[in-house]
C-alpha cells in the first residue's frame, strides 16, 4: 500500500506542475495531494505544521490566480468594470471549449469590460488594460509552477529521506 501511495503522490505532483499551465487540472491542490499522500504511508511520520503551511500557500495561490491578472489589468489603467471583465473572462475560458480559452478569456474580458461598460474608455485604452489582464495571467501562473516544482521538491526530500523505509 505504502508503494501505491507514493506512486500516487508522485503522479499528483507532476501533474500538477503540469496543470499549472492546463486550467483544466487543479495543478497547485494535485501538487498538494501528493505531498499529502507521502505523508499517508506508514513509513513518514506525519508532519502537521508542513502539511498545514503547504496547505494555506496552496489556498493562497489559489486565490491569487484569480486576484493577480484583475490587478494586472488594474495597474495598466483598466477600470473596475476591466478587472471584473478580466475574472469573468478566465472563468468563462476555463469552462469553454476553445483551444486557449484560459488565455483569450482574461483578454477579451478586460478589453470588452473596458469599453462597454466605462464610458470615457477608448479601444488604446481598453487594449492597455487587456494586456495588463495578460500579464497578469503569466504571473500567477509563473507562481503557480514555481510553488508546483517547490512542492514536488518537498516530496522527493520526503522520499530520500526516508528511502531506505520504502524499501
Amino acid at each position: 500500500m505504502d508503494l501505491i501511495l507514493l506512486l500516487l503522490g508522485f503522479i499528483l505532483c507532476v501533474v500538477g506542475i503540469v496543470g499549472t499551465f492546463l486550467p483544466a487540472l487543479p495543478g497547485i491542490s494535485l501538487s498538494w495531494l501528493g505531498i499529502l499522500m507521502i505523508y499517508l504511508t506508514s513509513v513518514v511520520e506525519i508532519n502537521y505544521v508542513l502539511l498545514t503551511i503547504t496547505f494555506i500557500i496552496a489556498i493562497l495561490i489559489i486565490v491569487l490566480d484569480y486576484v493577480i491578472p484583475a490587478a494586472g489589468t488594474k495597474r495598466f489603467g483598466g477600470s473596475k468594470a476591466a478587472a471584473i471583465g478580466t475574472t469573468v473572462g478566465l472563468i468563462v475560458g476555463i469552462l469553454a471549449p476553445i483551444p486557449f480559452g484560459f488565455l483569450i478569456g482574461p483578454f477579451l474580458g478586460a478589453f470588452l469590460g473596458e469599453i462597454i461598460f466605462n464610458k470615457q474608455s477608448n479601444t488604446q485604452k481598453a487594449l492597455r488594460a487587456a494586456t495588463g489582464s495578460f500579464l497578469g495571467f503569466l504571473a500567477s501562473t509563473f507562481v503557480s509552477f514555481f510553488t508546483a516544482c517547490v512542492y514536488l521538491g518537498i516530496f522527493i526530500t520526503i522520499f530520500i529521506k526516508n528511502f531506505q523505509s520504502f524499501f
